[in-house]
C-alpha cells in the first residue's frame, strides 16, 4: 500500500502503471449476472492487483458506473431488467469511460450494436483470462495515458490537443471515446495518408499482436463520422479506401 501511496504521488494523484504494466490504482466496475463467471473474471482481474466492483444487473451496473468512482466497466450484453445495451446508451449520455462488452459466440450483431452504442471493444464467450488481462490493460493504458509534448495539430476546422487528449470544432469539444480519440489522431498525424485497418488496430491496442479485430476500427471510424458530421459517400474528413482502410484528408488547396 505504501508503494502504491508513493506511486500515486509521483503521478499527481492519478491512476498510473507501475512495474510490468500494472496499475497502483485501478478499480474496475463489473456487471455480469452469472455469479460463478462473475467471480472468476474477478479473481482473474485482482490477480494484476486491480480493484474489482461487482453488480449483478443492469440498473445496479448504471448507477454505480454513473458514480465516477470506477476506471473501466466490464459488462455483459445479456442482463436482467436493462441489458447492457442499455446500460451504455445512458452511461454514454455523461460519461467517455472505457466500456469492454461481453458477447455470446457467434453474436454478430451485439457486437456491432455494443460498438455503435460507444462500446469501447467486446469479447465473446467463452474467453481466457490471458485475454481478458490483456484487453484490460490496453483499454486502461489508451484511457490513462499520459499527455506527450506533441504540438497541437489543426486540420480542417478541427483543433487536436494532445496535451488535453481533446479535440475541438469552433470552440465546442467534442465528445470522443478514448477509442475515437486514438483513430483521429493517427490519422491527423499524417493527413493523406492511407492507414489500414491492421495499422489502426496497433494504434489502438499499441500492440502488432492481433488483440483487437478490423470489425472494432470500421465501428469505431463509423461513430467518429457520426459525431464529425462526416458523409461517407462525401467525406470531408475521413476517406475510405475499398478493401485497405482509411486516410484523413488534407486541406483542398
Amino acid at each position: 500500500m505504501q508503494k502504491d501511496m508513493e506511486a500515486l504521488a509521483a503521478n499527481g494523484g492519478h491512476h498510473c502503471f507501475g512495474k510490468g504494466g500494472r496499475s497502483v490504482s485501478v478499480v474496475v466496475l463489473l456487471v455480469e449476472d452469472d455469479r460463478d463467471l462473475a467471480e472468476a473474471i474477478k479473481m482473474g482481474i485482482e490477480d494484476e492487483g486491480w480493484r474489482v466492483e461487482h453488480a449483478a444487473d443492469g440498473s445496479t451496473g448504471l448507477a454505480r458506473a454513473a458514480s465516477g468512482e470506477h476506471d473501466l466497466v466490464i459488462l455483459d450484453v445479456r442482463l436482467p431488467g436493462l441489458n447492457g445495451f442499455d446500460v451504455c446508451r445512458e452511461l454514454r449520455r455523461t460519461s467517455n469511460i472505457p466500456v469492454l462488452f461481453l458477447t455470446a459466440r457467434g453474436s454478430e450483431t451485439d457486437k456491432v450494436v455494443g460498438l455503435e452504442l460507444g462500446g469501447d471493444d467486446y469479447l465473446t464467450k467463452p474467453f481466457g483470462m490471458r485475454e481478458l488481462r490483456a484487453r484490460v490493460r490496453a483499454l486502461l493504458r489508451r484511457a490513462h495515458a499520459q499527455p506527450g509534448e506533441e504540438k497541437r495539430i489543426r486540420v480542417h476546422d478541427l483543433l487536436i490537443l494532445p496535451e488535453r487528449q481533446s479535440v475541438y470544432r469552433d470552440r465546442e469539444r467534442l465528445p470522443l471515446t478514448a477509442s475515437e480519440y486514438q483513430i483521429l489522431l493517427t490519422l491527423a498525424q499524417r493527413p493523406g495518408m492511407i492507414f489500414t485497418r491492421e495499422m489502426l488496430m496497433e494504434a489502438l491496442w499499441q500492440t502488432d499482436h492481433n488483440t483487437g479485430s478490423p470489425l472494432t476500427v470500421n465501428v469505431h471510424v463509423r461513430n467518429l463520422r457520426a459525431k464529425l458530421g462526416d458523409d461517407p459517400e462525401n467525406p470531408r474528413y475521413i476517406a475510405s479506401i475499398r478493401g485497405v482502410g482509411y486516410k484523413l484528408r488534407g486541406e483542398e488547396r
